[in-house]
């Protein structure tokens, strides 16, 4: 039988980690000629008693889009034998590879596990990156992780995450960096249900919005470097809505993060 607690962290990886890979791609042009003229399919997926679950990446013409859930034939594929051990892989915390499928597109599938290891790194980095442009992709990471990962939770029926959500009116909750608009994430909720963006939401303020003055103050916060309550005193996270909203918050995003890893 699996564990509750291994489902919610495969619902994390599967529909909020393994979607930053496109993210990673689309922001390294050496990664980004790897899959150039290319067309093909790459699935990862894991096992369960009953069905395959898995996270799949159509590449048209050297573009990735991803798509939730599994296809019926990938070219490419690179299959856990259980949930547990694809968290236990991307946690860190296993080096079995999975099976794979799909070596006469040697090269499209290297290209792929260059990127998930580029990810990998960068997630799972403990200290801010020494170039700019790494801060940067980390925040952004981080941001759409965060927003995603609140959601599938609540698709999945966490308690506390379901209940919150369940007791909410149409609210908007945002993170965002001054100044910096491509640097920001949103999580919609109404009435039970959630809803994950990447940027800016525009139709009107937020409820409530984490916003850090700068991309070092945010990896201060992201990378559990600073106190939360500190970093508000010295105006380096601005809570822009009721504090209390932003504790709330904050006890989601470790919740994500304990998921992940």
């Amino acid at each position: 039988m699996i564990l509750q607690e291994e489902l919610y962290s495969n619902r994390i990886f599967l529909n909020a980690v393994l979607p930053l890979i496109k993210v990673i791609i689309d922001n390294n042009e050496n990664l980004k000629r790897g899959f150039a003229g290319k067309n093909a399919v790459i699935q990862v997926s894991a096992k369960t008693e009953e069905e395959k679950v898995g996270t799949h990446f159509v590449i048209e013409a050297g573009e990735v889009t991803v798509k939730t859930g599994t296809a019926e034939k990938p070219d490419v594929e690179l299959q856990f034998k259980s949930i547990k051990s694809l968290n236990d892989f991307f946690k860190g915390k296993s080096k079995m590879l999975p099976g794979i499928r799909g070596f006469k597109h040697l090269r499209l599938l290297l290209a792929f596990f260059k990127a998930l290891l580029k990810m990998a790194a960068m997630l799972g980095t403990t200290d801010p990156p020494a170039d700019e442009k790494d801060k940067r992709l980390l925040v952004k990471l981080y941001f759409y992780l965060l927003s995603a990962g609140i959601s599938q939770l609540n698709k999945a029926g966490h308690p506390d995450v379901s209940k919150w959500a369940q007791k909410s009116p149409d609210r908007v909750y945002a993170w965002g960096v001054t100044d910096q608009p491509d640097l920001s994430a949103f999580l919609r909720v109404k009435a039970g249900k959630t809803k994950a963006a990447r940027g800016m939401y525009t139709r009107s303020k937020p409820f409530f919005t984490m916003c850090f003055d700068s991309v070092d103050s945010a990896l201060g916060i992201l990378l559990q470097k600073d106190d939360m309550i500190e970093s508000t005193v010295k105006k380096k996270l601005i809570m822009e809505g009721a504090p209390e909203y932003g504790a709330q918050l904050g006890e989601f995003m470790l919740l994500v993060g304990s998921y992940a890893k």
